[in-house]
This record gives structure tokens, C-alpha cells and sequence, in this order.
């Protein structure tokens, strides 16, 4: 009978064959094969043809899928290259700290983690002791993305060499007293240590492979040489469910970043359960890594399986590895070797009898605790491995088991990552097995003892040998950067002149200031542009032949228009950071710009432009992520608000992200309405974030798509503007007893109160007086600083109410954001409070359709702006009726 899949066609029927008889042939010594020798041996000829072919350099499709063995064997390791029994003391002392911290801590019900670093515990030291550069050798040293729940390790090892006390390790979770250690790695609570927030996870992978781009980018633009520095990020197995986890594997393959390792703790177990019950998440994240073009190292099995693999002399051992799924080898670990032989051994003939040459101790060494990421040797070989590969980066898939050395009421329980703490009898038996000289008289008191062999012992002073010789402690973060000097004032003045006559959008004016700052000597090269794809959207293209869109490989390409004035040039040197359609990948991009000056040494000014709407709601956790990692620059949301982007709708009509944006402490949000605004704001940016007394923060902008004529800035308002508020355009009364009132708008919404001033006046006799309120967070801010200060007694009054202290009539506030927006400050405006805004979800239509619907054009402004005034019996209901009626509402 002939087999269906054989006839079905493929793409090497449109390719002719130029001698059939010989591929019959081909075709007839496989069968024959499989025939004499079974299915397996063709498989294991037919994969070591493909081998050999690669290694003759015949292109060929690369098999996405390897054996459940290790990629290195142990006949193919290389010399390790330290004292093993040392490192191993070294190790068993962080072991013991990290389970003794985190056992401690439980009395206080604080909480934290000891599995995860308990699995991985050699494949951090290994690093620390021959492979992370720290940062007081040659050039940056390395760049470290430590697993979060892995915290506690990391912890351990800065007790032993001295960095951290006793004292501060009992204050692990409980900073308020200044003295504590951050749960995780969080470098705004502990800016010393650590460089990367990561346990927000899969943000530590997708940020590691953008940080090893961005030292590509900081050496191929002559601003530093990075090539010596290597990004290592750690990772867990569950951790690559996320999304953003594998997002940008193929950016870091196509760009060739062999500058990038990832180190994948496959210790099986999630937070709750098995990562794959059903299925092998190794075989799952090769096939992904393989299938995006990274070099892939497996080290799954330490020296104790070596014997069982030369027993299988018919494969069996083998296929029965690449059978048997993660959630029932996860059960072979905890239970009896009866058990083991029954049911994996038990499987088929030709195992059951490789069992019988196997004793019980042997089958336990093997089941129980010999993995690759638990020895030494293994992960040298992998990590010298991954260090020697070129032209891709790498992923090291290191299987552990979850809660090593903890004991049985941990190691592989599917509850053991919301475990807190270990018996005093289990400490015991922790410190049998690793042969700490810990005293029974240690625990006397009812509490674990922290152990250390002393600051001058053999253990401290080759722990530190290593770190000397290889750059200095790590993890760590140093800031050596200058202060920026301001640039030439001319560009700012461009848009303090206004655009006279001419129409322009204030995202084009944003757009313009940054094209003349880039020219300016001293700073213009450090600005980093980056888009996620729209950069004609935004006006940007104009920066495309000038700047140049960076690339590696440089433009291999002649552009489909170059012979236009602004094609599409792309350079190895290029300034712009264009992304494609990642909102996700363009904020890694600011991350790693934003922190350069910590993490190089060299201060760069991101600045990232996107649609407002796909910002803080789509990657708000990454602003977060910023903000941990201390980062500086701009974050420009371009067409913003609810009702300027006409005809998009619901999915791209923003009213609410400076209502999330509000929630960062480290967020300057700002809502300028023109041109000159956001040179000002800019500008006193530039100082905060750069200049002398640099501060942590960083600047969020909105700029609209909607063309207005903008005008000059009038005299003294600059002050205003950056603290948020200043009045614009005074009424002109038209009697002495009118009706008068204050009109606040930010951003486009301002428009629309001076049309609402005109006719308020003309239609109604009622005086307006606009300002402009550029920042209602900042605003906010001031206000809540001044109630923090009557707290200790001192008496300051907002800006906010000093602004508008004596400002006749009630106040009303307008924007294209929800009323929450702007209700920010009410409690601090003495006068009557009222506000219009765009809450609800968005809509398709003409702007002037959508302010009508959602009641903020100019009639509606004026409406509300009269019933104001009808509340207060400052005129008669009959005109709100009346109002209505005319402006056909």
C-alpha cells in the first residue's frame, strides 16, 4: 500500500531532477535499512548525513530538534578552570545564607523565595567565578539580567564578600528603615547593586536582547566600545510562556548578536505546577531558539548518566528520554527507585534489562539529583561554549531540579516556589549535605544562623581573587557620567517665535526641535530617535538621509526611492532606532538608551514616539520597568487624545493614558497646546534629566496631529509652563458687573476654549479668562509635596491655588482626556470646580463630530460654562436653555 504522506507534494517536486535512477537508489538504502536494522538506525543515518552536510558547508534546512542529551559531551568538555572543591564550599555557603535569609525573614511574614536559586546555584557561581566581567576592568564590564526569585543568592554572595551585613540581611523585604534589601532586583531601592529590574517576568529576556543591541549600536556610532562587554541573562522555563519572552529571538539572530547568552534554568516547575505536564519544554525551547536561528547548547545531565548512556547500546534509553513528558520525571525525583524501574525503565524489553546492570544507588544518583546545571564542569563547558560562538547568540537550556539540596520536603514539589522556610531539623540535614562546620549550639536560640568562614578565610580571599581578575564585584552599578552641557538656545527659539501664518501640528513641532537639537555640536549625537514603524505618521522621514536608520549590516539594498529627497536610508552608523510594528521592542530600545549613563557610562537622550493610545495601555509595565531602572529621556505620545485622530475610532483614540502615566512616580507628564510649550518644557527637561544635579525621572509628553497656527510666546509664561499652569488669554469684560469665569485647557482642548471665550463674550456677555494648563500631574505633584509639608509643620500653599488665587468666577477645566484627568487637582482650586473631558470609549468620526459626541467643543464649552454660572445665580437658567437651543444641542 502506498503511504498517503509520500504522495503528497512538496517543494522539491518544482525542482528537477536531474538523475532519478540515483535517487531511487538513495530512496531504496533507506528502506533498506530500516528494513534490516529498524526505523531508529535510518533516523540516526539520516541525521548524521545531515551533520556531515553542514559540516561541508552543503545548505541544507537545519533539523529544529536534538536528542534529550547534552549538546557537549563529557569526553568533549573542556579543562575547567579554577579549584572545584573550593568553588564547591563557596557555593554550599550561598546555598545555606540564601535558604537561612529567607527562613529568617518568615517571622516577620515578609515572605520570599528559596527553590529557584536553590536549583540554580551553580549556574550563577560558575558565572561569578569565571565568566561575568565586572565593571573596574576595561570598558563596561558585563551586563547581568538576574532571574528575580533568584534574589536571595545573589544576596548570599555580597555577604560573603563582604558587601552586605548580617543586619541587612535580616532586613531582607523590609526597607522602610533604610536598611533592608529589596525583595528583587530593583535598582531604584538598591542602586548599587543592582542594574536591571527583572522579576516582572519575560521583560528581563525581551530587554537583554535589546540592551545587547543597543552596545552594538553605541559601538558601530563610534560613541563607546562595547565589544568587550557580554549580556547574560538568566531565565526560568515558565518564564518563557510570556509573550514578550521570545518576542525578539529573531531580531537577535538576524542581527547576529553573539554578544547575548541566555541561560535557561529548566528546573520543569512553574510557579504552581510542571511547565509542560503533558510535553518537554527543553525539546520546545529548542525547536524555538533553533527555529530563530540561535545556537542552542542542552545541559540536562551530569557525569552520573554517562554510564547509562554507554549501557544503551540499542538507543532505547533515548527514545525513552524523548517520551516520557516533564510532569512524570518531575515524580520520578520523588519517589522510590522501585518505582523508577516499573515505570520508565519498565517501558520496553531492551530497557528493562540496561536496568538490570543498573544498581538501586546508581538509579537514584541519576533520577534524583544528577543534572547538567548542578555541576560545575557542565556549565563551564556550556558557558566556554556560548562565549566561543560566533555570528549568533546563544541559549543554554541547563535542566536542574527545583529546590536542590533542600531536601525531600522541597526538591521537586510542586508547591515548593510558595514554600518560605525550612525546620530547624531540615537546616540540619541542609548542612550535612553540604558539609558546613555549622554547630548544633548555633541554633539554640530557635533561629537558623547565617554562616560565613570568616573575612580572611580560603573561601573569601578566592572568591575575591576571581572578581579582582575578572573586573571587580558583580552583580553592581556604577554612575560615572557628566552632566550634559545645555545645547545653543537657537532651536528653542525657533518655536518661541511661533509658526506665524502657517498651520503646523505640535507632534511636527516636537519633531522639529528634536531634528535641530540633533545638529548641535556638543549633544546632537547622543539624541536616540526611536519609532515603532510610523515614522512618516509622525514627520519623521525628513530625518531619514540626514540621521540614517541604524542597521548593522549597513544598506545592502538600493532603496525603491532613492531618488527622492527623504528616502529610506539606512546606515551601520545610524542614529535612528526604527523598530517595525513592536511598541514592546521600540521601549526596550528607550530602556537601554535611557540607562546608558549607568550602565556605559555615556549619557544618551532617547526619545520615543509612538501613538499615544499604544504607549502606556500596551506597554505601560515597561514604563514601570524604566522607572525602576532609572532611566532618562522623552516619551512622546504623538496623536493624542480622544478626538484628534480623525476616522480611526475606538482602538486608537487615547483618553486615558496620562491618567495611567500619573501613577509613575518617576513620570513628568506634560500636555502642551503649542509649539513654544514644548521647547520650554523640553529645555527644563534637558536640565533636570542632564544637567548638573541630574534627577532620576523622565518626561512624557502628548502631542497632536491636528494643524494650528501657533503662536509666539508671550512674555514670562516660562515659569507657568513647567509647573503647569499659566493664563493665557485674559477676558475683556464687557461690562463691570459681567459675568466672569476661568476657562483651563491642555493640549488641543485649548482651541477649543478660546473659540468657547469669543462666544461666551459675544453671544452671552460673559468674560472668560483661558489658561493653559500644560501638566495637570505636575500640578498635582506640587500640591501633594505641600501637603506632605503641613504634616511636618511647615506651611506651603500650592502653586496650583496660588495661581489662581483671586481669579474671579468658577473654574473650568476642558481637555480630550477623561474628567479624571484634570480633577487631579480640584481639591486644591478654591474656586467652584467643574469639568468637561472625553470619558467612554472612542468612536469613528470627524473631530468635529467626536467633540460634539463626547461634549467638549467649543458650544458645549460654553454651555457648561453658563450653567456654571446659572448654579452660582450669576445669570438666569432661561440663558442655559436658550444656549443649548441656539448651538443645537
Amino acid at each position: 500500500m502506498t503511504d498517503p504522506v509520500a504522495t503528497l507534494p512538496s517543494e522539491l517536486d518544482q525542482l528537477p531532477d536531474r538523475d532519478p535512477e540515483e535517487t531511487a537508489e538513495w530512496a531504496a538504502s533507506l528502506d533498506a535499512v530500516t528494513k534490516a536494522a529498524g526505523p531508529h538506525r535510518a533516523a540516526y543515518l539520516m541525521r548524521r548525513s545531515l551533520q556531515h552536510a553542514e559540516g561541508a558547508g552543503i545548505a541544507l534546512p537545519k533539523l529544529l530538534e536534538s536528542d534529550y542529551v547534552n549538546t557537549i559531551p563529557t569526553s568533549a568538555e573542556p579543562a575547567f578552570d579554577g579549584d572545584l572543591e573550593m568553588e564547591t564550599r563557596i557555593t554550599a555557603w550561598n546555598r545555606w545564607n540564601a535558604a537561612a535569609m529567607v527562613t529568617r525573614g518568615a517571622r516577620y511574614g515578609v515572605g520570599g523565595h528559596i527553590a529557584t536559586f536553590a536549583s540554580a546555584a551553580w549556574l550563577y557561581e560558575t558565572g561569578f567565578n569565571h565568566f561575568f566581567r565586572g565593571k573596574e576592568g576595561d570598558g563596561s564590564g558585563d551586563q547581568l539580567y538576574i532571574q528575580g526569585h533568584a534574589s536571595p543568592g545573589i544576596y548570599a554572595r555580597a555577604f560573603l564578600d563582604g558587601r552586605l551585613s548580617e543586619q541587612q540581611l535580616d532586613n531582607f523585604r523590609q526597607e522602610s528603615g533604610g536598611d533592608g534589601l529589596p525583595s528583587y532586583p530593583h535598582p531604584r531601592r538598591l542602586p548599587w547593586l543592582w542594574e536591571f529590574p527583572t522579576v516582572s517576568m519575560g521583560l528581563g529576556p525581551l530587554s537583554a536582547i535589546y540592551q545587547a543591541r543597543f552596545n552594538r549600536y553605541l559601538t558601530n556610532r563610534k560613541i563607546k566600545d562595547t565589544s568587550n562587554s557580554h549580556v547574560w541573562a538568566f531565565l526560568g522555563d515558565g518564564e518563557m510562556d510570556e509573550p514578550e519572552s521570545t518576542a525578539a529571538l529573531a531580531l537577535a539572530a538576524r542581527e547576529q548578536l553573539d554578544n547575548l547568552t541566555f541561560v535557561i534554568n529548566c528546573n520543569l516547575q512553574r510557579l504552581d505546577g510542571p511547565v509542560r505536564a503533558n510535553f518537554r519544554v527543553v525539546q520546545e525551547l529548542e525547536g524555538a531558539f533553533r527555529g530563530a536561528g540561535w545556537n542552542v547548547i542542552k545541559t540536562l545531565w551530569g557525569n552520573a548518566w554517562d554510564e547509562l548512556f554507554q549501557l544503551d547500546t540499542t538507543g532505547a534509553l533515548i527514545r525513552r528520554l524523548r517520551e516520557v513528558p516533564d510532569a512524570q520525571f518531575q515524580t520520578y525525583a520523588t519517589r522510590d527507585v522501585a518505582y523508577i524501574r516499573e515505570h520508565f525503565f519498565g517501558a520496553e524489553p531492551a530497557l528493562a534489562e540496561l536496568a538490570k546492570l543498573l544498581s538501586d544507588a546508581k538509579i537514584a544518583e541519576c533520577f534524583y539529583s544528577s543534572r547538567g546545571g548542578h555541576e560545575a564542569r557542565k556549565v563551564y563547558a556550556a558557558y566556554r561554549a556560548a562565549l566561543e560562538h560566533k555570528g549568533a547568540p546563544t541559549v543554554i537550556l541547563a535542566q536542574t531540579v527545583k529546590g536542590y539540596t533542600l531536601g525531600k520536603g522541597f526538591e521537586s514539589k510542586n508547591a515548593n516556589h510558595q514554600m518560605k522556610k525550612l525546620s530547624i531539623d531540615e537546616f540540619k540535614g541542609m548542612r550535612e549535605l553540604l558539609g558546613l562546620p555549622i554547630p548544633d549550639s548555633a541554633f539554640e536560640d530557635g533561629l537558623v544562623p547565617y554562616g560565613h568562614p570568616g573575612a580572611d578565610s580560603p573561601e573569601v580571599r578566592y572568591l575575591q581573587e576571581r572578581r579582582a581578575a575578572l573586573g571587580g564585584p558583580a552583580p553592581a552599578r556604577r554612575v560615572h557620567a557628566a552632566a550634559l552641557p545645555q545645547p545653543e538656545e537657537r532651536a528653542f527659539k525657533a518655536l518661541y517665535k511661533g509658526s506665524g501664518k502657517q498651520e503646523m501640528a505640535t507632534t511636527m513641532a516636537f519633531v522639529r526641535l528634536v531634528k535641530d537639537l540633533m545638529r548641535d555640536k556638543e549633544t546632537g549625537r547622543r539624541w536616540v530617535p526611536i519609532v515603532p514603524d510610523e515614522a512618516r505618521t509622525f514627520g519623521m522621514e525628513s530625518l531619514f538621509p540626514s540621521a540614517g536608520i541604524y542597521s548593522p549590516l549597513g544598506q545592502t539594498y538600493e532603496p525603491v526611492d532613492r531618488d527622492q529627497l527623504m528616502y529610506y536610508k539606512e546606515a551601520k552608523d545610524g542614529q535612528i532606532l526604527n523598530e517595525g510594528i513592536t511598541e514592546a521592542g521600540a521601549m526596550a530600545d528607550f530602556i537601554a538608551a535611557a540607562s546608558s549613563y549607568a550602565t556605559h557610562g555615556e549619557t544618551m537622550i532617547p526619545f520615543y514616539i509612538f501613538y499615544s493610545m499604544f504607549g502606556w495601555q500596551r506597554t505601560g509595565d515597561q514604563m514601570w520597568q524604566l522607572a525602576d531602572q532609572l532611566g532618562k529621556g522623552f516619551i512622546v505620545g504623538a496623536t493624542a487624545g480622544r478626538t484628534t485622530l480623525t476616522g480611526e475610532g475606538l482602538q486608537h483614540a487615547d483618553g486615558h493614558s496620562h491618567l495611567i502615566a500619573s501613577t509613575n512616580p518617576a513620570s513628568l507628564n506634560y500636555d502642551p497646546a503649542f509649539a513654544y510649550e514644548i521647547a520650554v518644557i523640553v529645555k527644563d527637561g534637558l536640565r533636570r534629566m542632564y544637567g548638573p544635579e541630574a534627577e532620576n525621572v523622565f518626561y512624557y509628553l502628548t502631542v497632536y496631529n491636528e494643524p494650528k497656527q501657533q503662536p509666539a510666546m508671550p512674555e514670562g509664561v516660562e515659569e507657568g509652563i513647567v509647573k503647569g499652569l499659566y493664563r493665557f488669554k485674559e477676558g475683556t469684560p464687557a461690562s463691570a458687573d459681567a459675568p466672569r469665569l476661568q476657562l483651563l485647557g491642555s493640549g488641543t482642548a485649548i482651541h477649543w476654549a478660546l473659540k468657547a471665550q469669543e462666544l461666551l463674550a459675544s453671544d452671552w456677555g460673559v468674560t472668560a479668562d483661558v489658561w493653559s494648563a500644560t501638566s495637570w500631574g505636575e500640578l498635582r505633584r506640587e500640591a501633594l509635596e505641600c501637603d506632605e509639608a503641613l504634616l511636618r509643620g511647615e506651611e506651603r500653599v500650592p502653586y496650583v491655588t496660588q495661581a489662581l488665587s483671586g481669579a474671579p468666577g468658577p473654574v473650568l477645566a476642558v481637555s480630550d482626556w477623561m474628567r479624571a484627568v484634570p480633577d487631579q487637582i480640584s481639591q486644591w482650586v478654591e474656586q467652584d470646580w467643574s469639568s468637561l473631558g472625553t470619558d467612554g470609549f472612542g468612536l469613528s468620526d470627524t473631530r468635529e463630530g467626536a467633540r460634539r459626541h463626547f461634549g467638549v467643543d467649543a458650544e458645549s464649552v460654553a454651555v457648561a460654562a453658563l450653567a456654571q454660572l446659572a448654579r452660582r445665580g450669576e445669570i438666569p437658567a432661561s440663558k442655559v436653555k436658550e444656549a443649548r437651543e441656539k448651538y443645537g444641542l
